[in-house]
């Protein structure tokens, strides 16, 4: 292989290889073009509903039936796009009141469990501690007869 072949050969792996990280840049800037827009219509939800709202207004105007409906009612539209507003911003407002009634009924829930388990440690203390006095009880019974039974044996045995 000549010295001019091996220089193309080069040149060619060179620039598949810039191609390459040009393809790649790409895929990465639109993966985080991607993530900026998801993370934007989170913080900013009415932003976002507004605006679909004004674009697909304005979509609609530079539609043939869209330019007469708005010759006809151009007052009609704006209260639609006001209802669409008002419906998405009272949907996020349910949305809000549904978390936090998640979260009372969650912390009412732990209060409960918190009460019932102190509830049950205070029985099985009781319990536990019933159960000791009997043992003991029981115990110094059983040795009491035993002695006694011990004291009779010896009488019969020494007369």
């Amino acid at each position: 292989m000549t010295s001019d072949a091996k220089r193309e050969q080069l040149r060619e792996k060179i620039e598949a290889g810039e191609r390459r990280n040009e393809e790649r840049s790409l895929a990465d800037a639109a993966r985080e073009a991607a993530d900026s827009a998801t993370n934007f219509v989170k913080q900013h939800p009415l932003a976002t509903l507004g605006g679909a709202v004004v674009v697909g207004l304005a979509i609609g105007a530079m539609t043939k039936p869209g330019r007469r409906l708005t010759k006809r009612g151009g007052v009609l539209a704006g209260l639609i796009a006001d209802a669409a507003i008002a419906y998405g911003i009272s949907m996020i407002d349910k949305a809000g009141d549904v978390a936090r009634d998640g979260q009372d009924r969650l912390e009412d829930l732990g209060d409960v469990l918190s009460d019932k388990a102190r509830s049950a440690r205070r029985d099985a203390n009781y319990l536990a501690g019933s159960a000791s006095d009997r043992t003991r009880s029981l115990a110094r019974g059983a040795s009491r007869k035993a002695s006694r039974a011990v004291r009779d044996l010896k009488g019969r045995v020494s007369p």
